[in-house]
């Protein structure tokens, strides 16, 4: 893999079989991201946009092909290694927060710090800190997610993902549950961080949101394409 190159996946393929019906929703799907790249990656509803990102950040398995991070091979790993791989090198956001209503922000923040691979509780205990405030969050820290609005939620679930410094961040149709206003705000820090240098791969319907990316594929018909340019 060349040294560019910090995620790579060739030929991935996926069907899910309910009941006596199989629903094929990858096939022979490859991509590669350069380190510090923001990738988009546009699809609509049903197309297998969550299915390809769960693959990448190995909360799912391939029927076939080959995922790299790195040097770090995870295509059918057992589980302890595709556990130390997500707390370590991949952080994850989704359009729906999946924050932990019993913890407070700081608590959620710093969750992923606290598990095998992660920073440890007193590094992670700093880095959140640090990142909610990067975020505006300093006044929410001991706040539940109840208390808070759908943009500090997002924020708050963008600091527990990045509290393990990952290698990339995957994010799952990150404003696709807020209002355009806060969407924008939420895009603004995420391009911030890419400013930073973080790699990203974000997967979204949004034509608008796709044109702030380095790059765009598409995914149809259970296949990626390039995007030479988006109207």
């Amino acid at each position: 893999m060349s040294d560019t190159i910090l995620l790579q996946a060739q030929g991935l393929a996926k069907t899910y079989h309910l009941d006596r019906v199989d629903v094929p929703v990858l096939d022979d799907c490859s991509l590669s991201v350069d380190k510090g790249e923001w990738l988009a990656i546009l699809g609509a509803s049903g197309s297998g946009k969550s299915t390809l990102l769960h693959l990448l950040g190995g909360l799912d398995t391939a029927d076939t092909g080959s995922i790299q991070i790195g040097e770090t091979s995870f295509g059918g790993a057992p589980p302890s290694v595709l556990d130390r791989i997500r707390a370590s090198r991949v952080g994850f956001v989704f359009q729906l927060y999946h924050l932990l209503p019993e913890l407070t922000v700081l608590e959620n923040a710093m969750l992923p710090a606290t598990v095998p691979s992660g920073v440890g509780a007193v590094s992670g205990r700093s880095r959140a800190i640090e990142l909610l405030e990067r975020f505006g969050l300093q006044d929410r820290l001991h706040h539940r997610p109840r208390e808070l609005s759908g943009g500090e939620r997002q924020r708050t679930a963008l600091a527990r993902a990045l509290v393990n410094d990952p290698d990339v961040l995957l994010a799952d149709e990150p404003t696709g549950n807020l209002d355009a206003k806060t969407g924008e705000a939420i895009l603004d820090v995420l391009a911030d961080l890419h400013r930073d240098g973080l790699t990203m791969v974000i997967v979204t319907h949004d034509h608008a949101i796709a044109r702030r990316a380095d790059r765009v594929l598409t995914l149809h018909g259970r296949r990626l394409q390039e995007v030479p340019e988006l109207s």
